[in-house]
């Protein structure tokens, strides 16, 4: 069927079950932001790809809300679908409750899979409609009758994760768990992010791609644990060690049910913002809730000494890799045929040469020319194109190590540039060299830092559509909170001190729809500098290990505290890749990596 042949089919089921307005998100049953082929719903009804998105559809419209990184591709894909693109955060484009407040009647009612609706946007969606007596039905997924060939759920594999990696066994972290219920009083704890469970039991699945996680729910007391799950993905040695540590199993599918069975003298937490509605409405009525973000979200956020330590391993393995990357990239577009995939599969290649070496940690980013300004490009045959030895190629890619997740951008000049791109380029590489010098007493939060990043494209009345940083997870999400880099700090209703052994991302850019698109990424370990008597300062560690390439820098617009920090970033660089190349490799680097006079 053809997307509107879907829509069509939708309308006709909303019209059977007297549904107005049906909203599909992107979710799956645990708010991940990657999903599983199972509960790419939205995507099937759509069309859209990207891993951001809500449709809404009424009797005689639909509308597609999605952020600034899938401005580009969401008016591409939506072409011809009837479905309008909402612009979120776009001056005279309402949000979601806006819309359907204005489409609305009194009495209607609007359906989901409650499932997939986390509790906190369900809310928003009863106090937003509460005048016109809005009727949500959220037990109905009526896309299931409609995708005849739907892919089954997961269920893969899951393996451990040795503490020698995480520093932290399963029973230790769960003494801290049950230490923070108590200060808040609670009895149980339900947790539902699945990168929360995997983290929580050192466990790591297989069941999202490029997320290694495993389906499952966690409801954790004082003195027990229950993890629902299929139980077939786990082996009798895992069954054996959870039960050691006093943790029961259930089935994953009788988790709503267990919580129902809840007493009504227990005190209940959860997190609204992943846990959905469905979770809420089947805890007793009575049952008094604490909705709180989970414990958990900040354990995970900082690392453990163990896992700093590894991450940098990491690093250096796909500094190697990604350095080997570039050089084969910039010396062979004019010999061979290199497209964007190729290339994807090449990188690939380099990075798969490493023993400990997982996988990707997202769909990579491979993006020639006018396709860099797509901010989350992806590839596929149809849009795949050749490369030449002029302009930019933009590469976001990342990999899953078992020391670590890396997530790095770089873009690379493959010949001559116009002095536009080189000027676009530099820009670009100041702000990042600036936030990454950054020098700063605790306390401070990312949206403090954002200007770093882009007072040089500011400026010149230049910007970028997304957030300059993200958390990075350890071997879980390569997108974790709670910390974050951007500069709207009315974005988010919480505001996340950057704390020591937390990782987040350097990446401002630079996009021209239609032309090229230019982001310069590192991951950064946020660290104790000197304590004085003003109070404890901080400081990034960079760790991503890849030289910025030279060819696309107009160095005339660097400033000299500019010049000393790329200069002492690619001394770094070079002493810690150099010992794992050789040949015109080693060579190249060295030149590279030269100090800039």
């Amino acid at each position: 069927m053809s997307i509107k042949e879907r829509l069509h089919a939708l309308r006709e089921l909303m019209y059977k079950k007297n549904i107005q307005a049906y909203i599909v998100v992107t979710d799956d049953f645990h708010s991940s932001e990657y999903v599983g082929k199972y509960f790419k719903v939205r995507e099937y009804l759509s069309g859209f790809t990207g891993s951001a998105g809500t449709l809404v559809v009424l009797k005689d419209r639909a509308a597609l809300w999605t952020d600034g990184r899938y401005f580009i591709q969401a008016e591409e894909q939506l072409k011809g679908s009837s479905i309008e693109l909402m612009k979120s955060g776009q001056p005279n484009v309402p949000d979601i409750t806006e819309y359907l407040y204005s489409s609305l009647n009194e009495g209607d009612t609007i359906g989901f899979d409650g499932r997939t609706v986390n509790n906190a946007f369900a809310c928003k969606l009863i106090e937003a409609l509460r005048d016109k007596s809005i009727t949500l039905s959220y037990q109905v997924d009526l896309a299931d009758e409609i995708w005849t060939d739907r892919p089954p759920l997961s269920k893969e594999p899951v393996w451990e994760l040795d503490v020698k990696y995480t520093g932290l066994s399963k029973e230790e972290k769960l003494d801290s768990i049950r230490e923070k219920m108590a200060e808040t009083g609670a009895d149980i704890l339900l947790l539902t992010a699945l990168d929360e469970i995997a983290w929580l039991l050192n466990l790591r699945g297989n069941d999202i791609a490029c997320t290694p996680v495993f389906l499952a729910y966690m409801i954790i007391e004082k003195s027990s644990a229950t993890l629902c799950v299929h139980k077939e993905i786990l082996n009798d040695e895992m069954i054996q060690q959870l039960e050691n540590d006093g943790i029961s199993l259930a089935d994953y599918n009788d988790f709503y049910s267990l919580i129902s069975e809840t007493d009504n003298d227990k005190i209940v937490q959860l997190d609204g913002n992943t846990a959905n509605y469905c979770v809420i409405k089947s805890i007793p009525e009575n049952t008094k809730i604490i909705d709180n973000q989970s414990p958990v979200v900040l354990m995970k956020a900082i690392k453990t000494p163990a896992e700093m330590n590894n991450i940098r391993a990491a690093h250096i393995k796909d500094g190697m890799a990604v350095t080997r990357f570039i050089y084969w990239l910039k010396h062979n577009t004019d010999k061979e045929n290199i497209t964007e995939l190729s290339a994807a599969e090449k990188l690939e290649q380099f990075r798969a040469e490493n023993g400990t070496y997982l996988g990707p940690s997202f769909a990579p980013i491979i993006a020639y020319g006018a396709h860099g300004a797509i901010v989350h490009y992806e590839a596929t045959e149809k849009t795949n194109v050749r490369m030449e030895p002029k302009g930019l190629c933009l590469t976001d890619t990342g990999g899953h190590y078992l020391e670590g997740t890396t997530d790095i951008t770089r873009t690379i000049a493959l010949g001559k540039l116009t002095q536009e791109e080189k000027t676009a380029f530099t820009l670009v590489l100041k702000g990042h060299l600036n936030l990454a010098a950054a020098k700063f007493k605790y306390g401070i939060c990312g949206e403090n830092l954002d200007y770093l990043a882009r007072h040089p494209l500011w400026e010149h009345g230049l910007d970028f559509n997304h957030s300059t940083g993200h958390g990075v997870g350890y071997l879980l999400s390569v997108h974790e909170g709670p910390q974050r880099i951007y500069w709207n700090a009315s974005a988010n209703p919480k505001h996340y001190i950057l704390e020591e052994g937390m990782i987040i991302s350097n990446e401002p850019g630079y996009y021209l729809e239609d032309h090229f698109g230019i982001r310069h990424e590192n991951l950064v370990l946020v660290r104790k500098g000197k304590k004085n008597s003003y109070g404890q300062f901080m400081y990034l560690e960079n760790l991503t290990m890849v030289p910025f390439d030279r060819d696309a820098i107009d160095t005339a617009l660097l400033n000299s505290d500019e010049r000393e920090w790329l200069n002492a970033y690619h001394k770094k660089v070079f002493d810690t890749i150099s010992p794992y190349l050789n040949g015109a490799e080693l060579e190249w680097l060295k030149k590279v990596t030269e100090e800039i006079k």
